[in-house]
């Protein structure tokens, strides 16, 4: 069955396509819903996301085995992320995780949800603990910043960009001046049933769309499932190295990979922020194939157009290529001029407790 959320009945409501599906892109005026979101003062309805439940007191034990992020500690009410990898260490589920002290919350991408719990109930074994896809009973709304009209409500936090515990980045930038730092994220959980009346009845709130939303974190370099990630991601290529990953947490799937990448070599893609070419009046689409001398060498994983700095977009391309290069992106024949700003480095790891190039220290 095709979701439809009900706040596509507000005034001026546009749904979205492809993965935001079923819900507003916009209410009307993107760039104005931008700037109020930007600065607290607008919420966007994720109500497409999925929403997948573990309880028992085995659950965060539980989870910890099977997951990259250290969890046996993790304190109600606080909000992590965490990634279920194969045995080569690719990607296969992200999750943001939030537990309540009875009950772990993971918030993924609508597509992701049935195939997670089913493969966590698969991996229950004798363990005391229940899987639910609850995605049909809670919703999800996001906002910078706090909400005080959903206070009552589970609300997590996104750790992006800090380098949480454990955790190793791999982006060019300080902490201090990463511009994730610009997008304090939260998302809230709210019963579906109450969806349109919590959001509607926003005081100091207004609706905005995923383009809004998608805009700001395509200026914050936050890499999202389903975009950033192919059949071949690995989290040092994405920078989750700083909040996803624990890297001296005990073993899980894919553990190996991720260490000897890490301390040993460097991912064989890197993550990277494009400034495009405004004048075509137009966008690339995701997927697009960006392109140096005629050459492939990666694809544009999410395009936006930001009310400040126009056209961007986010990037995985080839470790090789030169930080340096205007790159072009390709779409149906149409090109746009793409500078780079870097986010991984190409020389990106620890490479035996040695940083060097673009990572080392300054004197």
């Amino acid at each position: 069955m095709t979701y439809r959320s009900p706040l596509l009945a507000l005034p001026g409501a546009v749904e979205g396509g492809g993965p935001d599906a079923g819900v507003a892109s916009h209410y009307g005026d993107p760039f104005r819903e931008q700037r109020e979101l930007s600065g607290g003062r607008a919420v966007v309805d994720l109500s497409h996301r999925g929403v997948v439940t573990v309880t028992g007191p085995d659950r965060l034990s539980w989870l910890n085995s099977l997951t990259s992020q250290l969890l046996l500690n993790l304190e109600p009410g606080h909000g992590t992320e965490t990634l279920l990898l194969t045995v080569q260490g690719r990607i296969e589920y992200g999750a943001r995780l939030l537990d309540d002290g009875a009950t772990t919350w993971l918030i993924v991408e609508g597509f992701e949800a049935q195939g997670l719990a089913a493969w966590l109930q698969r991996m229950k074994f004798m363990l005391r603990v229940e899987i639910a896809d609850v995605s049909t009973d809670w919703a999800v709304v996001g906002a910078v910043g706090p909400v005080a009209g959903l206070a009552e409500s589970a609300v997590w936090v996104d750790p992006w960009p800090a380098v949480t515990g454990g955790g190793f980045p791999y982006s060019t930038v300080s902490e201090e001046e990463h511009p994730g730092r610009t997008r304090p994220w939260s998302e809230y959980l709210v019963p579906r049933a109450s969806l349109f009346t919590a959001v509607s009845s926003l005081e100091d709130h207004r609706p905005a769309g995923t383009m809004a939303s998608e805009a700001l974190r395509v200026a914050a370099w936050r890499p999202r499932m389903g975009f950033e990630t192919d059949d071949k991601a690995i989290p040092h290529e994405l920078d989750l190295l700083r909040t996803a990953v624990h890297l001296t947490k005990g073993c899980y799937k894919g553990q190996e990979t991720v260490a000897r990448v890490h301390n040993l070599g460097h991912p064989p893609r890197r993550l990277v922020f494009l400034h495009l070419d405004g004048s075509q009046h137009t966008l690339p689409k995701e997927g697009s194939a960006v392109v140096l001398d005629g050459r492939t060498v990666g694809r544009a994983t999410s395009v936006a157009h930001h009310w400040e700095m126009g056209p961007i977009a986010l990037a995985v391309i080839k470790r090789s290529v030169d930080p340096a290069a205007t790159l072009v992106v390709e779409d149906d024949g149409e090109k746009y001029a793409a500078a780079q700003e870097i986010i991984v480095a190409p020389d990106a790891g620890q490479v035996v407790g040695r940083a060097t190039g673009f990572l080392r220290a300054p004197r």
